[in-house]
């Protein structure tokens, strides 16, 4: 398993740089720009959601794939994953991020807000949640774990970089190295955790030795 782990984060290093380095060009663009705070929480309200899915469909899939196929507890497993280290990456490590910088940060959780979205107005819950179970649903029944896997980390990365412009205030421009690092690491080491670990912990059969 700590094989696995080393190998899955060894991988990931290149496109979760290109995630980030992508991220802080948008994050550029925003600020000079000068693009509201409200069109910023729309997109993360598109972002959010789109990797809740993709990273249960992969949760649930190498469950599915290596477990016993349970659909309760590949329910739960993809739920959980999903949910819960999306809201790690997406919101907890920008939020802590930008908190440590000495920006003015809000605190969303997102899959329990009941304000609307800007722009779109659905109850943020209400979209968020049924994200995870569309995951689900596709990754339990048409598994696969490449693509999805991949997609998850790109909106990770977009999305956390949308939470510091949405609910962030603070003068950007010298804090970007420092954006740049929160998020590759707060993306590169929970998305291998939700998508690899997390479900691969309620395994019991050997794995193969290679990638999935």
């Amino acid at each position: 398993m700590l094989r696995r782990i080393a190998n899955e984060l060894r991988e990931h290093v290149p496109f979760t740089t290109f995630g980030a380095v992508t991220g802080i060009i948008i994050m550029v663009i925003i600020i000079f720009g000068n693009v509201p705070s409200q069109v910023s929480q729309t997109a993360f309200y598109t972002l959010h959601p789109l990797h809740i899915v993709l990273s249960a469909l992969a949760t649930t899939a190498m469950y599915k794939k290596y477990g016993n196929g349970k659909i309760w507890a590949a329910i739960l497993i993809g739920y959980v994953g999903s949910i819960g280290i999306a809201t790690l990456s997406d919101v907890i490590t920008p939020y802590l991020g930008g908190a440590l910088l000495g920006a003015k940060m809000e605190f969303e959780v997102p899959f329990i807000e009941t304000s609307p979205i800007p722009v779109i107005g659905i109850p943020k819950w209400l979209l968020v949640n049924p994200a995870a179970l569309v995951g689900i649903i596709i990754g339990y029944w048409r598994p696969t774990t490449k693509f999805p896997h991949f997609g998850h980390v790109l909106l990770s990365t977009w999305a956390s970089l949308f939470y510091f412009t949405a609910f962030g205030v603070a003068n950007w421009v010298p804090l970007l190295p420092f954006i740049f690092i929160f998020l590759f690491l707060g993306v590169w080491i929970p998305c291998c955790l939700s998508d690899i670990v997390f479900p691969l912990l309620f395994v019991r059969k050997k794995l193969p030795p290679r990638n999935i």
